[in-house]
């Protein structure tokens, strides 16, 4: 006759995570965006989510106070489908704090 007592089972209880609450100061969001831009730097995407994880690190309401843009096309530009023009992040980087820098290239 098989064994019909039963083992607890393990109940794994997980939280969404949120790389926003990570953000704590200028250099560490400097820091989360210079890595997407020097390890994706194609991924166009993923840049302008990390413009607006750093955003929402620093709270959308005075990002969008200090860029002039409204909320709403923050939060529009900065998603994962979000598609901002060069005068967009150039005005969230103003506003964030963070400057871009150019160097070159190696192959």
């Amino acid at each position: 006759m098989p064994n019909s007592s039963k083992s607890p089972t393990t109940v794994t209880r997980t939280v969404d995570y949120d790389v926003a609450e990570q953000l704590r100061t200028p250099e560490e969001m400097a820091a989360y965006l210079d890595a997407w831009l020097t390890e994706a730097p194609d991924d166009i995407a993923g840049i302008a989510r990390t413009l607006g994880d750093i955003a929402r690190a620093k709270g959308m309401s005075q990002v969008a106070k200090d860029s002039g843009l409204s909320r709403e096309s923050l939060y529009k530009a900065l998603s994962e489908n979000g598609n901002p023009s060069f005068a967009t992040v150039m005005k969230v980087t103003q506003a964030l704090g963070i400057g871009l820098h150019a160097g070159t290239i190696r192959a």
